[in-house]
């Protein structure tokens, strides 16, 4: 079964997070995903909203799979509160206990009086095991999958609206390519863009956020993407090389990106060949772009014909391979996304 989007799991999450503000709690959460941003949010929810603080001392209980087993758990879960409505029992980083499915045994019949909480970091568990059926019938479960570069773009956008502030299509893309997918990682970023910038500013700019988390637009993957799109050959090598040299550079991202662009023009050549292209809006739309940068698309569609698209794929593909430290003798990183830039101008 394919897991929910991003959408679905946003609105899972916050429809939680109303309910825990308001003091409405399951017995039991079962939160997990590649993508440990929303988990997170629902555990540090639970843990701010379920007890006083004056209730903490005797009624939670926070420890760590590595260091409990299930035995340890349940005996836990199966305590009354004291001097309190509940009591609450969250396990962090449950991937690592070895006895993780017998806690499966409690979750068949949990206690009403306590809130069980089980953490999975970066990981999902086996939805034919006992735990997660019985998580399924008694609670709640939180699965929050990884995020794809197109995805993570539509996104940020949203996150900045819930925040009241907007920000610009350039200041979005800049800001995924220097954290890439990680949804915490761009709300920390976020944060701290927003303590250095002007009281009352409400628009984010890309200006702002090379000023501010320390990427520059100049030479960025996006604008090597750019310049392959009209073929500029000069200038798409010179912001191969720039990229190629910042200290955060890893090759494995940056063919991600550009796969992720070409494939984009190859179903544009798909779309076309169909005869139901119509208008740009609606191109950019199953294209997954937005329409700010649609012309780009326009472009490289002309630039590059069908064969040619394909034949950059491919090298694309033998390039994963060597950034991931197949058969690149002395080339370093930099080295290799210049070849391979001057390889697909070359097509």
């Amino acid at each position: 079964m394919a897991g929910k989007s991003y959408i679905e799991t946003d609105r899972q999450v916050r429809s939680i997070l109303e309910e825990v503000k308001a003091g409405s709690f399951k017995p039991v959460y079962l939160l997990m995903g590649e993508e440990p941003y929303y988990p997170e949010m629902v555990c540090a929810a639970i843990i701010d909203n379920c007890l006083q603080d004056w209730e903490k001392d005797f009624n939670e209980l926070i420890c760590y799979g590595a260091d409990v087993d299930a035995d340890a758990v349940i005996t836990a879960a199966r305590r009354f509160p004291m001097m309190a409505e509940r009591q609450l029992v969250v396990v962090k980083e449950a991937q690592v206990m070895k006895t993780l499915d017998d806690l499966a045994l409690y979750c068949q019949k949990p206690l009403d009086s306590t809130v069980l909480v089980i953490l999975l970091h970066g990981a999902t568990l086996d939805k034919r095991k006992a735990l997660y059926k019985s998580v399924l019938k008694q609670g709640v479960i939180v699965e929050s999958m990884p995020l794809k570069d197109y995805e993570t773009e539509k996104w940020v956008v949203s996150f900045y609206e819930e925040r009241g502030l907007k920000i610009d299509p350039e200041g979005a893309r800049l800001l995924v390519e220097s954290a890439g997918t990680d949804l915490g990682k761009i709300a920390v970023e976020t944060e701290k863009l927003l303590k250095n910038l002007p009281e009352g500013v409400k628009t984010i700019t890309a200006e702002d956020i090379e000023k501010n988390v320390g990427i520059s637009r100049q030479y960025s993957i996006f604008e090597l993407t750019k310049a392959l799109s009209y073929r500029e050959a000069p200038r798409a090598v010179k912001v191969a090389r720039n990229v190629g040299e910042t200290p955060k550079f890893a090759m494995p991202m940056a063919v991600s990106m550009l796969y992720t662009h070409f494939n984009r023009i190859l179903r544009y050549h798909a779309l076309i060949q169909s005869g139901q292209a119509g208008d740009s809006a609606a191109k950019a739309k199953v294209l997954g772009v937005n329409p700010y940068f649609f012309k780009e698309y326009d472009a490289a569609v002309k630039k590059y014909s069908l064969k040619q698209t394909m034949r950059v794929i491919s090298l694309l593909n033998d390039y994963d391979f060597k950034g991931k430290g197949g058969e690149v003798g002395e080339a370093t990183p930099g080295d290799l996304l210049v070849e391979l830039t001057t390889k697909i101008l070359n097509i």
